[in-house]
């Protein structure tokens, strides 16, 4: 592996990437548009914050539901196809939401049922980029891709606003879909066709549970994942606190966005540099202690600095956390190809999981202490968590891309057919 980063220009060389980067941003604003709008719809139709959260929040539900079940497609149909059925599914049910006379329950099962479509589609896309890209470029996509789904996050929820305003809400559900439509086009013309991972003939193995069995029987993995879910828990339960936050330094809803974009400002702004400015061994070594920063930076909000302060800090946090775009590429090349799409969306199924739950825990704290308090004692105990995790994190070998050989599938045989060999090489995919 080389020693020097791969560049922006190298990545969108590649023609297949291209397409898939503009159909990811489509993709990804249909995502926030849908939110927004189906939210704003729900509650502007019976006036209930109640069913409009649940409407928004039910993202987080569909992950937790959809990742362990759906996300599994990805590893036994074409994952091209799988990108597509999911883009051109959402573009038909989401003008549904238009009808009129469709209950506000109705429309939160709609909502629900469309973001089911989204853990096959990421897991989809997720086990795809190692084959589409090799060496640093692998990496470095993944930067690009993380610093602008933060941009995305930012502006999309602005743009959702703008375009109910403009457009009236049938208007924007109608553009929402387009974005489906059009990002479904752009996998089908720029992404070659591949087969299924999994053989056709080959016996269908239980697939629910094989991304669990292949994280938790490689350490490598174990420490990828747990590293991961640890830090992104104790940092992100600030994120739900921002509201009383921002009431607890007398500021309103202006300062609420400020507090909310600081971190994804800081994400962009560290996915560029460690993927522009570090070499590839680098990014490696600073993992570990990128991920104790990002949670332990949150302590000094204990202190109550001044708000300047407190957004310096949730930049630096947002920074720090572009921990996350190298482990993605570890976890990328370490996962079997014929079980990348399972492993990824029980990554990403846990994340969730835990981050939601960090944001409830951390907002039920908040009812008895000021959001300062929490925020810190968070921010600390996050740190302290993941240094505690440094025994479990691999030494030698995780500074190189790695993969493993192929299992051999036996038919009806032992449990071990669907487990990922032990030996690792240095070859690229």
């Amino acid at each position: 592996m080389t020693e020097r980063a791969a560049t922006y220009s190298e990545v969108f060389a590649v023609r297949e990437y291209r397409y898939l980067f503009a159909a990811y941003l489509l993709s990804l604003a249909g995502d926030q548009l849908t939110a927004v709008t189906v939210a704003y719809l729900v509650y502007t139709g019976t006036g209930s914050a109640a069913l409009a959260a649940a409407a928004y929040a039910s993202s987080y539900l569909a992950w937790l539901t959809g990742g362990p079940l759906l996300s599994g497609l990805a590893d036994r149909f074409p994952r091209r196809r799988i990108l597509v059925v999911c883009d051109l599914a959402r573009a038909a049910l989401i003008p549904a939401a238009a009808l009129p006379g469709l209950a506000a329950p109705a429309l939160v099962v709609l909502l629900f049922t469309v973001n089911l479509l989204r853990p096959p589609f990421v897991a989809a896309r997720a086990a795809l980029m190692p084959e589409v890209l090799d060496g640093d470029r692998y990496a470095v996509a993944n930067g690009v891709d993380n610093i602008c789904a933060q941009v995305v996050q930012v502006v999309g929820f602005a743009v959702g606003g703008s375009l109910v305003a403009l457009l009236s809400l049938r208007g924007a559900l109608l553009v929402d879909a387009g974005t489906f439509m059009v990002s479904a086009l752009l996998i089908m013309i720029g992404v070659g066709a591949r087969p299924a991972p999994r053989p056709p003939l080959s016996p269908a193995r239980p697939g629910r549970a094989a991304g669990l069995r292949v994280i938790c029987t490689d350490p490598r993995l174990r420490a990828y994942v747990v590293v991961l879910w640890t830090a992104s828990a104790f940092t992100y339960a600030a994120e739900g606190l921002m509201a009383p936050l921002a009431r607890q330094y007398g500021g309103g809803a202006g300062t609420v966005g400020l507090l909310l974009a600081a971190a994804p400002l800081g994400m962009a702004l560290g996915g560029v540099a460690l993927t522009r400015l570090c070499p590839p061994a680098a990014r490696a070594q600073l993992i570990l202690p990128l991920a104790a920063l990002s949670a332990g930076v949150l302590a000094a909000v204990w202190l109550v600095p001044p708000l300047w302060l407190v957004l310096l800090l949730l930049v630096l946090a947002g920074a720090a956390s572009a921990f996350a775009i190298p482990l993605n590429a570890l976890f990328g090349r370490a996962v079997p190809t014929e079980y990348r799409g399972r492993a990824f969306g029980v990554a990403i199924t846990g994340l969730s999981g835990l981050q939601g739950t960090a944001m409830v825990m951390a907002g039920l704290a908040a009812d008895r202490w000021p959001a300062t308090t929490v925020i810190g004692f968070s921010g600390l105990s996050g740190a302290v968590a993941v240094l505690a995790l440094a025994p479990l994190w691999p030494r030698r070998r995780a500074q190189a891309p790695v993969t493993f050989e192929v299992p051999i599938e036996q038919p009806r045989t032992t449990s071990t057919a669907d487990s990922p060999t032990a030996e690792a090489s240095g070859r690229r995919r």
